[in-house]
């Protein structure tokens, strides 16, 4: 079950009733189900008529509106990179496979606000000359399929040829060169080589691939300006953001932040003490572990946690429960990045496939002598040397993993206890052997 909650703005200048509730959140609750397309008009109003392609590109690179699939890619950059190339036609893909997890946000807006997504393609299209707009959405996000099938049944007068295409359900499938592999070729495959999307996609056209909570925002910026949108956010970066919670109860809660709230303020919206936790997983499994007292009071800003070596990525914030084991808990993730190799590289298929089998040995107290020395050794190795970035994102998980629990990591490796049986602390690991050799690779 997903819940939600919009978190008001602490600050901003005062503006009409119709752009106040207009943040991705504001309007009917999520559990109510897909807004109609007369809803939503009546609530936002109409798309802005004829608007200068360039004047629209200018202005979301003013809002300074972020991707949020995971990069935090300015999405003014991209949209003027494949304006320039678009003499041909270009094509814009709206990007809700959400292969993420423990990740909630994209199937929720898509299954609550389909239109606003649907209208920040159009808005994307128009700006950057696309003729196409494809909706790609994870073949097992059913509410969003059916809430985007039925959206788009409401607008069948649009020009812009619009079609949906269902995502196959794996980790790599969102990938923007898998995106458009995928639409090519039938194979949702990410591609290190040349060229890019932008340059050259989805039927040899450049192709704007960007997240569909990008494009939601979009849609109101196209609207109520990007001034409006930067109002919000308390630091660095301006706007709200979705994002992912799961506490000690484990439910996935989806709420609306401004970006620069902190991990207290934001567990305690949704119900939870944030010093009930001892860890927090940022980012997804692309992001990285910390300790909740290390983060508890830093703004969730991408900006901030970049300087702290942590990732906003896809906006997931998942509180791992005092007495949790971090070793257990990390082997689990990567048993699941091993199983969601694209299986082109060796790194990718030994490099993480080895590592997934080691850190199983040490969760399960069955460990060779060595496996810990390795993890240390095979996360640097691995790091960009994969066919494509899916063992990176494996590998800088496993190095927060090896810094956040390693008292965790050497307990079970000198003693085969742990300290979720309540028998043991972890201060017995502390006499263990030296430090891990850890580190990103440079």
């Amino acid at each position: 079950m997903i819940g939600a909650q919009s978190l008001p703005p602490s600050h901003g200048r005062t503006q009409p009733q119709q752009q106040s509730t207009a943040r991705l959140l504001a309007g009917p609750p999520l559990a109510d189900g897909t807004e109609s397309h007369a809803a939503h008009v009546a609530r936002l109003g109409p798309l802005p008529g004829r608007i200068d392609p360039g004047a629209l590109v200018a202005e979301i690179e003013r809002s300074g509106l972020l991707g949020r699939g995971g990069a935090a890619f300015p999405a003014g950059t991209k949209w003027r990179a494949v304006a320039g190339r678009a003499s041909g036609g270009a094509v814009v893909v709206a990007n809700g496979a959400e292969g993420e997890p423990r990740s909630h946000k994209d199937r929720a807006l898509m299954a609550a606000r389909p239109h606003l997504v649907i209208d920040g393609g159009l808005l994307a299209a128009r700006a950057v000359g696309a003729g196409e707009l494809v909706l790609y959405v994870g073949s097992d996000h059913h509410a969003a399929i059916a809430s985007m099938r039925r959206a788009l049944a409401e607008r069948r007068g649009d020009a812009l040829p619009i079609r949906l295409m269902e995502a196959p359900a794996r980790y790599v499938a969102g990938e923007s060169s898998a995106v458009v592999h995928f639409l090519n070729e039938g194979d949702a495959r990410p591609t290190a080589v040349p060229p890019r999307p932008y340059v050259r996609g989805v039927g040899g056209r450049a192709t704007l691939v960007q997240n569909v909570e990008s494009l939601a925002h979009a849609a109101l910026i196209g609207r109520f300006g990007a001034e409006w949108y930067r109002s919000a956010g308390r630091d660095s970066t301006p706007g709200t953001a979705l994002v992912t919670v799961q506490g000690a109860d484990g439910m996935a809660k989806v709420a609306e932040l401004e970006y620069g709230t902190t991990l207290r303020e934001l567990a305690a919206s949704l119900g939870h003490d944030a010093r009930d936790h001892r860890a927090v997983l940022l980012g997804g499994y692309f992001g990285g572990w910390a300790t909740v007292d290390a983060v508890v009071d830093v703004p969730l800003d991408p900006a901030r946690l970049t300087e702290r070596g942590l990732a906003f990525g896809c906006g997931l914030v998942a509180l791992l429960p005092a007495g949790t084991c971090g070793v257990q808990a990390t082997a689990g993730v990567l048993r699941y990045m091993a199983g969601e190799s694209a299986r082109q590289c060796g790194p990718c298929v030994f490099g993480l496939g080895a590592i997934s089998a080691a850190a199983d040995r040490l969760a399960e107290r069955r460990h060779a002598p060595d496996d810990l020395e390795n993890l240390g050794r095979w996360a640097n190795q691995v790091q960009g040397r994969g066919g494509c970035h899916h063992p990176d994102g494996a590998a800088g998980l496993l190095v927060s993993a090896l810094e956040v629990f390693h008292a965790e990591f050497r307990l079970h490796q000198a003693t085969r206890r742990c300290s979720a049986d309540g028998t043991i602390g972890l201060a017995a690991a502390a006499s263990g052997p030296g430090d891990l050799a850890i580190g990103r690779a440079a």
